[in-house]
């Protein structure tokens, strides 16, 4: 389909690393230890400074010989410490300590080459963001220009859930897939709905550098570069039973009842050329209990599903894009109906703003990396597991009923054998019986864990 140019003028390009890009939901963040993060090419990273009561984000890069500060450790003065040789960071990025530096000596520690590289960042809506750039002049960009804000994720009446994981396939593909509800019937067929896509009308209402907005029926749609894209639905609010007295019945709308409200906020990060991650939260003032009985890890369980269920082929399409030409894509693709019209305003904010492709600067060439295993492709421990909190804590859990199940059969077969005497042939029986039922628990917890935590294939042909 045709949709009209972006309605900017100019020649005006989106500058890419003068943006705010979220690192990490801090629900998922240890406090007791530095976390590795890679974003926009950045490798960066996080820790919590006590000292000041603040999550810090740094070049992932000692000053003294490039070791990465996040196999390090926080300190019992609460600085980032560089296990290589023992350099300390306030979180400032000054140099407290060098340990191979005499007592008597020059100072070494507060010369400038000694410092960490610190980038500019906050927190906000639960999620830590960092500004890619490390020159003071930038220190305080927060009070100039923030991240999108979104008032439904400080609303204490809406539910606050959020998960995250890495993509093998890129920032451009993640956000393609989105914004694309017409592909879920038919990519995610039998987990999040059964085929039958139909028609969707959906309308690109304005589009400029910071933007486009787009609306479809009973939704409306936003995305705000770099990373953001929501979708918030609506719903009619009716009176309850207890209503029907004061002359409203049922199916009547109440004037003084706040609207049901969902919203689908989906946040892409660009990685790295053929990877991305994505940081979701699904917010609702409704049915908030759910999240009071529903453990977080299996809500992840069943995301993590429906993620699965089209990884590999946008992977593979990501493949077959970057051999046609980023910049071809409105050629390569033929989008003949307004189901797409979300996709094809990103395309062409793409081609107009930044030339089709997201600039790495010099971090990266645009070059994809090679396709590994599918069983690799599709991990999910690397991906999720190990860097949720919720999902992390569920594994070992499990792991260690899994071995308890296994000791007990073992224990249970050697009841019968030590007290063959003394016991009963019923008592043995049952002994026994229960030994092969705690094995078999313990088999099937292992499947499950596999399956949950590592590797889930979907062959959509036998879906």
């Amino acid at each position: 389909m045709d949709l009209p140019r972006p309605s900017h003028h100019g020649e005006e390009k989106f500058d890419w690393l003068s943006q705010w890009y979220p690192v990490a939901p801090v629900c998922d963040l240890d406090k007791r230890k530095p976390h590795s993060k890679r974003v926009i090419g950045l490798d960066v990273v996080v820790w919590w400074d006590r000292n000041e009561s603040e999550w810090k984000v740094f070049d992932d890069a000692c000053a003294h010989r490039l070791a990465p500060l996040s196999e390090g450790r926080i300190d019992q003065w609460g600085r980032l410490q560089c296990v290589y040789h023992g350099w300390c960071f306030n979180g400032s990025g000054d140099c407290k300590f060098i340990p191979q530096a005499p007592p008597d000596g020059p100072p070494v520690h507060t010369f400038k080459k000694a410092r960490a590289a610190v980038y500019p960042s906050a927190v906000q809506h639960g999620i830590v963001w960092f500004w890619p750039n490390t020159d003071p002049q930038f220190k305080d960009i927060f009070t100039k220009k923030r991240p999108p804000y979104i008032p439904e994720l400080d609303d204490l009446s809406y539910t606050k859930s959020m998960g995250a994981r890495d993509f093998p396939f890129g920032y451009e593909i993640l956000m393609e897939n989105v914004m694309d509800p017409a592909h879920v019937a038919y990519a995610h067929y039998g987990i999040a709905d059964r085929e039958g896509g139909t028609p969707i009308e959906i309308s690109v209402k304005r589009s400029a550098i910071d933007g486009f907005d787009a609306e479809r029926e009973l939704a409306r749609s936003k995305f705000i570069p770099p990373c953001l894209y929501y979708t918030c639905l609506d719903f009619p609010a009716y009176q309850s039973n207890e209503s029907v007295s004061s002359g409203l019945t049922k199916e009547e709308p109440s004037s003084h009842m706040s609207p049901k409200r969902a919203l689908l906020i989906l946040i892409c990060v660009p990685v790295s050329p053929g990877n991305s991650r994505l940081i979701w939260t699904f917010p609702r003032n409704f049915g908030l209990w759910t999240d009071h009985i529903i453990p977080r890890w299996m809500l992840h369980m069943s995301q993590n599903l429906i993620l699965d269920s089209d990884l590999y082929l946008l992977h593979l399409e990501e493949r077959k894009i970057m051999k046609a030409g980023p910049s071809n894509w409105h050629k390569a693709c033929f989008v003949p109906t307004k189901s797409d019209a979300h996709i094809v305003a990103f395309r062409a904010w793409l081609r107009k703003y930044s030339g089709g492709q997201l600039d790495w600067g010099t971090n990266f060439s645009s070059a994809l990396p090679p396709t590994p295993p599918k069983e690799q492709l599709m991990d999910r421990y690397w991906s999720h597991v190990v860097n949720c909190s919720s999902c992390s804590v569920a594994y070992k859990g499990l792991q260690v009923l899994e071995v308890v199940l296994q000791i007990f059969s073992i224990a249970l077969i050697g009841i019968p054998v030590i007290n063959h005497g003394v016991m009963s042939v019923a008592a043995r029986i049952t002994a026994v019986s229960m030994a092969i039922l705690c094995f078999a628990a313990s088999r099937w917890l292992s499947y499950f864990i596999y399956k949950t935590f590592h590797f889930h294939d979907y062959t959509h042909a036998f879906c």
